[in-house]
């Protein structure tokens, strides 16, 4: 059963070989969200969450909002085990996917078929598994004879439907995602768009971040809100894009 629990978990990252004082003033400037401050020792700490204490069971599709810097990508990668909170408590429970950085690892020297098996072992899958699936995704990318050409000939529409296809096999219990995808041509993308609703669908809990009001109404149940590393909002979703985008003027004439 896929259950997601965070218990006063924070995010912290420390700043090494650097003076403090430059530091800080320097990433003042430039810093968007999270909060900057000195560790016991010193040194220059960046604090990209703080005590986010929340619940996710099976059913809830949950959208992130926030700005820019507001800790929404730090979040994903918590609960992709990219990160581990450095206090609190983090308890992720059922097989977790990303859609998130759908071509990292590929290379564009090997061919699109090496390069499935490449980013299927990326995903956690083993070679056998991905070979059952080898014929699904080249069916599906559209890439005929160019799975055995070097990915550098492709197009960027070839490239993508290459990675889409891949990425999309798995049906995990914990779907992350940071934006809707949207690739190819409108052929393909109607195609897409299907393949990636179904995948939603068959997903016990799903974390989508993004800077979609529509996108957010029509896909979670469940916001977050996200601003400086903390949670300034949680709730319903009408409740929580209304304060957080402002309340759309056609319900303003409507009432």
């Amino acid at each position: 059963m896929a259950i997601i629990e965070f218990e006063n978990a924070t995010v912290d990252f420390a700043i090494y070989n650097a003076t403090g004082r430059s530091l800080k003033k320097n990433l003042l400037r430039v810093a968007t969200g999270g909060q900057i401050g000195a560790d016991e020792r010193g040194r220059v700490v960046v604090r990209a969450l703080e005590n986010l204490t929340f619940t996710l069971r099976k059913g809830d599709r949950v959208g992130l909002l926030g700005h820019n810097g507001a800790g929404k990508s730090t979040l994903l990668r918590v609960l992709s085990g990219v990160y581990e909170p450095s206090a609190g408590r983090a308890r992720i429970e059922g097989k977790v996917g990303s859609l998130i950085d759908i071509s990292l690892g590929i290379d564009h020297e090997a061919t699109g078929r090496e390069n499935i098996y490449t980013r299927g072992a990326l995903l956690g899958m083993t070679r056998a598994k991905m070979k059952g699936h080898i014929d699904e995704i080249i069916e599906f990318s559209e890439l005929g004879d160019f799975i055995d050409m070097p990915v550098r000939t492709y197009s960027t529409g070839m490239h993508m439907r290459l990675v889409f296809a891949v990425s999309t096999i798995l049906r995990p219990e914990i779907l992350l995602m940071d934006e809707w995808l949207s690739v190819g041509d409108e052929g393909f993308r109607h195609r897409a768009e299907a393949r990636l609703s179904s995948m939603v669908e068959a997903t016990h809990i799903l974390v989508l971040a993004s800077h979609s009001r529509e996108l957010i109404l029509n896909t979670c149940n469940r916001v977050i809100w996200l601003e400086h590393g903390k949670i300034r909002m949680m709730g319903d979703v009408r409740t929580v894009t209304d304060a957080y985008f402002g309340v759309a003027p056609s319900e303003l004439h409507a009432a």
